[in-house]
């Protein structure tokens, strides 16, 4: 069987999935037909991804706003008529030194990177127990592992996903529902070709490989993980980054 068969048919619910490593992840899914709905706060850039991928469900959603994770995340399962898989990809930064990071600053992070992912992966449990299995992907960070400059809440908020996941794994492994990690290094983003070329040298003199990754690198290891290829997988955390970090 091969990955289109597998997950032919399988129920996503993707978050952030409107641009970047997200919209890779959405495409692979969707080139191996499988139902897809995603998660945005911006309901223009969810309606351009859909004329695309006219088959792909839309959903708009602060995820700063939990009560309504918890409030609407039944609804998503039943447009999609059930659920296999969650991928927690959506974040944001707000960078700042931290004797000058506010409290909005640090809130906002680690409310839409880490609590978010947290309910949503509860809501989504709850299901895959009464469903006897589910597969729970989190897209965390190479600066969960190594923390960066300017970074502590996002490098926290990341940090939390990998021991949240861990712990997840451990109380659900015998419901057969698997929750694994995927952390990206340096990947080409319009984030990272923004910068200039002198700040593009130092990241590349960190990476052995001597190159930055793309969407895609992600997007492969992540539709792996959602697949019965990897069912004897869970709390693990996959590193892609050219091997910038080697856990």
């Amino acid at each position: 069987m091969n990955f289109e068969e597998n997950l032919k048919g399988k129920k996503i619910i993707l978050t952030g999935g409107s641009r970047g490593i997200g919209l890779s992840i959405l495409e692979k899914f969707y080139s191996y037909n499988s139902k897809v709905l995603i998660i945005g706060s911006n309901y223009e850039n969810l309606l351009i991804v859909k004329e695309k991928y006219p088959n792909i469900l839309i959903e708009k959603l602060n995820l700063e706003d939990h009560n309504k994770i918890i409030e609407n995340f039944s609804v998503y399962i039943e447009k999609l008529g059930g659920l296999d898989i969650l991928v927690n990809n959506a974040g944001v930064t707000k960078d700042n030194l931290a004797i000058r990071m506010n409290l909005e600053e640090w809130n906002k992070v680690i409310n839409i990177n880490l609590t978010s992912g947290f309910l949503l992966s509860q809501q989504a449990i709850k299901f895959m127990i009464k469903n006897k299995k589910g597969s729970i992907i989190n897209i965390s960070s190479v600066v969960g592992h190594t923390g960066n400059v300017g970074q502590v809440n996002y490098s926290s908020s990341k940090s939390g996903l990998v021991s949240m996941s861990k712990t997840l794994a451990r109380e659900y492994a015998k419901k057969n529902i698997r929750i694994n990690c995927v952390s990206p290094g340096f990947i080409e983003t319009d984030m990272t070709n923004s910068l200039r070329d002198e700040h593009k040298i130092k990241l590349l003199e960190q990476i052995p490989m001597g190159k930055m990754g793309n969407s895609e690198d992600v997007a492969n290891v992540v539709t792996f993980l959602a697949s019965d290829y990897s069912n004897y997988i869970t709390g693990e955390t996959i590193h892609i980054n050219g091997g910038m970090y080697m856990s």
